[in-house]
C-alpha cells in the first residue's frame, strides 16, 4: 500500500469514525432528551395530581360550607340535624357518610350552642342521638371515634343502664344533660362536621 493508499485508508477511517461518533452523541442526545421527557412527563404528573387533590380538597370545603349554611357553625365545628330518625348505628353511620360524625360537645359552650340549635331545627324533638358510647368497655364512654373524653353532661343518676344501655342521648326535657339508652332505639341525631 502506498503513501496514496495509506492517506485513503485513514480519510475512510476518519470519516467512519466521525460518523460513528456522531451517530452515538446523536443516540445519547435522543436518550438524554427522552430522559427529560420522561422527567418532564414525571413533573407533569404529579402536578397533575396536586390539582386534583387542590381540587378534591375545595370540593370537600365547599360541601362543608353548604352543609355549615344549613346547619350551623360552633367554634371550629358545624352541626346539621337530621331528616328522619334512626338506631344508633344508623344514624352514626349516615353521618359518616356525610363526612362528619355524630354531634359529641366537647365542653358547656359547645353544649349550649347544640342545645339552642336543636330547640330550632329539631322542634318538639325531647332527645337526639350524641357520638358516644360505652359499648367496648361497659363503664368507659368514649366518643365514636374511640377517643377518650374529657368532658361529661350526665344527668343526676345517669348512666344507669349498665351492659343493656351504651349509647348516650341529648336531652332537652334536662337542659342537654345526657341519658344512656339502649342503641335500638330509634331517635333523631346530629352529624357534626370539623371545618377548618
Amino acid at each position: 500500500m502506498g503513501q496514496k493508499g495509506f492517506l485513503i485508508f485513514l480519510l475512510v477511517a476518519i470519516l467512519l469514525l466521525d460518523q460513528t461518533v456522531s451517530q452515538s452523541s446523536q443516540s445519547k442526545a435522543r436518550k438524554h432528551s427522552k430522559r427529560r421527557v420522561k422527567e418532564k412527563d414525571g413533573d407533569l404528573k404529579s402536578q397533575i395530581k396536586k390539582l386534583w387533590q387542590e381540587v378534591n380538597s375545595l370540593k370537600e370545603m365547599q360541601a362543608l360550607q353548604t352543609v355549615c349554611l344549613r346547619g350551623t357553625k360552633v367554634h371550629k365545628k358545624c352541626y346539621l340535624a337530621s331528616d328522619g330518625a334512626k338506631h344508633f348505628h344508623e344514624a352514626n353511620e349516615d353521618c359518616i357518610a356525610k363526612g362528619g360524625t355524630l354531634a359529641i360537645p366537647r365542653d358547656g359552650d359547645e353544649t349550649n350552642a347544640l342545645r339552642e340549635y336543636t330547640k330550632k331545627s329539631l322542634p318538639g324533638v325531647g332527645d337526639f342521638w350524641l357520638g358516644v358510647t360505652d359499648m367496648v368497655n361497659e363503664g368507659k364512654f368514649v366518643d365514636v371515634n374511640g377517643m377518650v373524653l374529657n368532658y361529661f353532661n350526665w344527668d343526676r343518676s345517669q348512666p344507669n343502664g349498665g351492659k343493656r344501655e351504651n349509647c348516650v342521648s341529648f336531652s332537652h326535657s334536662t337542659q342537654g344533660k345526657w341519658v344512656d339508652e339502649v342503641c335500638r332505639a330509634v331517635k333523631r341525631y346530629v352529624c357534626e362536621f370539623l371545618i377548618p
